[in-house]
């Protein structure tokens, strides 16, 4: 079909799907309450990023797409996302399914001939980048605006430098995330991504990352989620300083500073943190062919650079001392 078609048709479609969903969530009460760790005052629609699901699942039905294993691993993780956002599921059920699904993103990579022993550290870090994305969704916009940056530069490798993938799974996204940010990305969201939308989508963007990477050799592709990274990382780091247990839920992201704390908009904010990565995206699709040290030379002097800025700003009553 015709992209000048395809596009608006699709736009539409997933509008409707929205629209849907909205009667369907309100009907049976998915809404978000706001508590004491929430960045919003108003009770929400909780769920919104199914339409991320959809979006990939959705290329496996439609057209060519040979992603097997990769659309199952898909489904299984947003598939319990979403009910976990519908009531809350034990952590060992969660963990098992974010463990399969990273076991077939494995096998979509088709990495038999790695060492066993590297197996279990790519599993553990697929389910700790799908997390630290999760918990980086916590107030208006930056999911859908972060993700959109991150997901629109691998369309642009794929169409005009490097073709790593089908682009089916990435037009479809980045139309998703478009019609998401109309719902989200205003003063008063009209509904929040959910753990089926943030989980699904860095579902996604890992599987496209870890494919550009495999078929280029290049690791420097790993910074298209060095923003977030950063915010997820530091944010443990003195979380585990202040011996707090980085499993419960808390609001101590730097983002969640500067929204709760310093009253700063959420709009601004998501799109600081979305501008910045696009920043990065732009140097690295520059300098793609960085070695694997010049890459921790950058990793580690942004961490130092993203502390000393949150030290100066947060100051260090607020990173050292224990929050109740």
């Amino acid at each position: 079909m015709n992209l000048f078609v395809l596009i608006p048709a699709l736009l539409v479609f997933f509008y409707g799907i929205a629209l849907l969903y909205f009667q369907v969530a309100g009907h049976y009460k998915i809404i978000d309450q706001p508590n004491h760790r929430s960045s919003h005052s108003a009770t929400t629609i909780r769920g919104g990023g199914i339409l991320f699901a959809i979006a990939g699942l959705l290329p496996f039905f439609v057209g060519d797409f040979r992603y097997f294993y990769f659309t199952g691993g898909l489904f299984l993780i947003s598939l319990i996302s979403f009910l976990d956002d519908i009531s809350s599921l034990n952590n060992k059920i969660r963990i098992t399914v974010h463990l399969l699904s990273s076991v077939l993103l494995l096998i979509e990579w088709r990495m038999y001939d790695m060492p066993w022993y590297i197996l279990p550290v790519i599993i553990v870090m697929i389910i700790g980048v799908i997390n630290a994305y999760n918990f980086m969704d916590g107030i208006n916009g930056i999911t859908g605006l972060y993700s959109l940056v991150g997901i629109s530069t691998l369309l642009y490798i794929n169409e005009l430098s490097f073709k790593f993938a089908e682009s089916d799974l990435m037009i479809f996204l980045c139309l998703a995330l478009m019609v998401f940010n109309f719902f989200n990305f205003r003063k008063q969201a009209k509904c929040f991504a959910g753990d089926v939308g943030s989980v699904s989508v860095a579902f996604i963007m890992v599987f496209l990352i870890g494919l550009l990477i495999m078929q280029t050799g290049s690791y420097g592709y790993l910074l298209f989620l060095l923003v977030y990274g950063l915010d997820a990382v530091t944010t443990i780091f003195f979380r585990v300083i202040r011996g707090e247990n980085i499993a419960q839920p808390h609001r101590s992201h730097f983002y969640q500073y500067l929204a709760n704390e310093k009253r700063i908009s959420h709009l601004l904010i998501s799109c600081l943190y979305g501008g910045l990565q696009l920043l990065v995206n732009v140097l690295v699709i520059k300098y793609s062919l960085m070695s694997i040290p010049a890459i921790l030379v950058i990793v580690l002097l942004s961490a130092l650079l993203f502390i000393l800025l949150r030290w100066k700003i947060e100051g260090r009553d607020v990173l050292l001392k224990t929050k109740i």
